[in-house]
């Protein structure tokens, strides 16, 4: 999924103004850690031993989606994984376990999947969950009407491209009635899949196959849109939302495992300003807050402080660049581009939140045959500003052209983007000598130009919907819906479907592999850096854990103060 942020609301700039003039932070600058007396990095909002248990997050913006069918981002994401659940779940370790599911039976091909729910599960409005309510989401998130940009995820279902994929004039009725996945009563889900799919159990804990209200969506297609018609499955509900400000979730009653939920309420303020939120944490307001700004990142870590957190996370920062405009259409100055990137600079002086240098576009965290997939493929290619001139020098005069055009980086309002783009630009000045301009614009403004083919660079990040290479790997197919840089290679294309038609881990993960050795090689996008999760949690806050693949997990946090 997109990592996800834009613009501050007018509102967090005075807030942040008025705790300025307040004097609440110290004269080293607003973004220095500055630990309180009792060993907290500021104070706190919720007094001990008093009235319900909330907790204070930041999502940075307002969602683009909170319905399961059209959600695509972490600022939805984080937010439905408190309002949902779905068939499975993760556990802190994660692994699968059973959510609206109790058991799962496969067929011996491995193609037939049958799922029993639990009984009693009940939505937050009191209708009771059934296996039609799965069944018509996830034929719902198919329908071409829908325009959900993640039904690419449903194509496993055997019929699921067919329905998606549906041209003007056709029966979708009948298309939609030869989807894999049916309720044969309340209880029991059989889904059939076009192809094995080694990974599909863990994919049944993503949000594009959590279930929808059958009943509610029917009766209001907006339900989605306010909190007062909004309905869900999940331990939280969600009972306030002023949109573009904050929304409120408290605890869900008709939840089947509501006793283990320990908050009565998570409140959601919505500040796009790294540093704003920083400054929010560190006068309590926040109870945890992430991500961090990159100093801030820094300073955290070389102190040791004890609410410094930093998971793993199953995710790559990269540049598109866009294969159908030239002179990005020519290989050899894409890769010259690449290699005349510094990312230990970037990684240590700029982002400073211990991330790794990318040299492939998968990251550590998948498991292999044997051992790691990113260890075992290792660096696909190096950084050599001679060899980059080069290639540059080589690429210019295949275009026609006697020296580099200036282009534009594209990059989502922040300041870490900015700062990581402002590098860029310096290293491709100094080491190649071309004019490099940097453009920030809302976040919803470079999706859309990405998918338009409307920039020259643009700046991305991927978050694994999955833990198996296949969930970056089918990025830049061709034609796919996330292919922003627009590139194809017809013998990509067959080493991605090979690795999605086999079931033996050998094949599919050599097929993967030497994919990934085209696209390293092609160049159409830049991999920098491999994310982490670094974040800060105030210390009477337990039960956090971060999946290697999600935002750090809320659901069964806790607040204990003395």
């Amino acid at each position: 999924m997109r990592k996800k942020k834009t613009l501050f609301s007018l509102a967090s700039v005075l807030f942040a103004a008025m705790l300025l003039l307040s004097g609440c932070f110290s004269g080293q600058g607003n973004t220095s850690p500055k630990p309180s007396s009792n060993g907290n990095t500021g104070g706190d909002k919720n007094n001990a031993n008093a009235g319900p248990k909330i907790l204070h997050l930041n999502n940075t913006e307002e969602p683009g989606s909170l319905h399961p069918g059209t959600a695509q981002g972490t600022h939805d994401s984080w937010l439905l994984e408190g309002l949902f659940e779905g068939l499975t779940k993760k556990t802190p370790e994660g692994k699968i376990e059973p959510g609206m599911a109790e058991s799962w039976d496969i067929s011996k091909d491995g193609l037939t999947w049958t799922f029993k729910l639990k009984d009693g599960m009940k939505w937050s409005n009191g209708d009771p969950v059934t296996a039609g309510d799965f069944e018509y989401a996830w034929k719902y998130a198919l329908n071409p009407k829908t325009a959900s940009e993640y039904a690419y995820q449903l194509y496993y279902l055997k019929g699921g491209v067919e329905f998606n994929s549906a041209k003007k004039g056709a029966d979708l009725k009948a298309l939609e009635d030869k989807v894999g996945v049916k309720a044969t009563d309340d209880k029991t889900l059989v889904v059939k899949l076009a192809e094995q799919t080694p990974y599909f159990l863990d994919l049944t804990s993503f949000y594009t196959y959590y279930p929808v209200d059958k009943k509610v969506q029917e009766q209001n297609p907006k339900w989605a849109l306010e909190a007062s018609t909004y309905v869900s499955n999940g331990p939280f509900k969600l009972a306030d939302w002023k949109h573009k400000e904050s929304m409120k979730l408290v605890k869900n009653e008709n939840y089947y495992d509501k006793d283990n939920i320990k908050l009565d309420e998570v409140d959601f303020v919505q500040i796009a300003n790294e540093n704003t939120a920083w400054q929010m944490y560190q006068a309590g307001e926040l109870d945890m807050v992430y991500p961090l700004p990159q100093d801030v990142q820094g300073q955290l870590m070389a102190s040791k402080n004890p609410e410094f957190h930093n998971g793993p996370d199953l995710s790559t920062y990269y540049y598109n660049l866009n294969n159908k405009v030239k002179p990005f259409d020519n290989k050899k100055i894409r890769k010259a581009l690449a290699m005349a990137i510094d990312r230990k600079v970037i990684v240590q002086d700029v982002a400073q939140g211990g991330q790794k240098p990318a040299y492939s576009v998968v990251p550590p965290g998948i498991p292999d045959v044997n051992g790691d997939y990113q260890e075992n493929g290792g660096d696909l290619f190096k950084e050599d500003v001679a060899e980059a001139k080069k290639l540059l020098k080589e690429g210019l005069a295949e275009e026609g052209l006697s020296k580099m055009p200036a282009f534009t980086i594209m990059y989502n309002t922040n300041e870490g983007h900015k700062k990581i783009a402002e590098a860029i630009q310096e290293m491709w000045r100094k080491n190649l000598g071309v004019n490099v301009k940097a453009q920030n614009v809302e976040f919803q403004v470079k999706i859309d130009r990405e998918h338009a083919g409307d920039y020259q660079i643009s700046r991305a990040g991927w978050i694994g919907d999955y833990v198996d290479p296949m969930t970056f790997m089918d990025l830049w197919v061709s034609n796919g819906p996330y292919n922003d840089a627009k590139w194809s290679n017809k013998d990509y294309d067959a080493l991605i479907q090979k690795a999605k038609t086999s079931m033996d881990p050998a094949t599919r993960m050599t097929a993967m592999h030497d994919a990934e050795k085209i696209l390293m090689d092609e160049m159409p996008v830049i991999p920098i850096y491999f994310y982490t999760k670094p974040y800060a949690l105030k210390s009477y806050v337990t039960g956090f854990f971060t999946p290697i693949n999600r935002y750090p997990q809320y659901i069964y946090a806790d607040i204990n103060k003395k």
